[in-house]
């Protein structure tokens, strides 16, 4: 079953990149990022509801579409903070980086809180910090798209 949710998540993370980078410049780069990162907490509300296996890779699909956001966006925004500066590359690096980090520190602070509380308080913990994230990135992160690009329009 684990495969499926793999596979599953992959199947809609290609075309969600696609829709992504056609339309980033037209949409603009925080709301679409705001959407992926709306996605995370309730993703992790969605995981609390069941463990019916159908179930599962349904939500999974929902892990696709905000690693297919996620994926496409984030060398567009680098760009878009860097241009002019010749820093691309480390800027670029230094957001691994601290992704790695990050997805470091949260496995092993999701291991904890499983090994404490369970799966449910796990999965509500992780969803506080992406609510949080999304609340930060909506108030203190600006549009980074070149404003002429960006339309109301489809």
């Amino acid at each position: 079953m684990m495969s499926a949710c793999i596979v599953a998540a992959q199947l809609v993370m290609l075309p969600i990149a696609l829709l992504v980078g056609y339309k980033a410049d037209i949409w603009g780069r925080k709301p679409l990022f705001l959407a992926e990162f709306a996605i995370l907490p309730l993703r992790a509300v969605l995981y609390t509801l069941s463990d019916n296996s159908f179930w599962l890779v349904g939500v999974q699909l929902l892990d696709g579409v905000g690693a297919g956001i996620f994926g496409a966006l984030t060398p567009l925004v680098v760009a878009d903070i860097m241009r002019g500066t010749g820093r691309y590359n480390l800027a670029l690096g230094a957001v691994a980086t601290v992704q790695g980090i990050g997805a470091s520190v949260s496995g092993l602070a999701a291991g904890e809180i499983v090994d404490h509380f369970g799966y449910s308080a796990t999965f509500l913990s992780l969803g506080a910090a992406a609510a949080v994230a999304f609340a930060v990135f909506f108030l203190f992160m600006p549009e980074t798209a070149e404003q002429e690009t960006v339309s109301p329009q489809s």
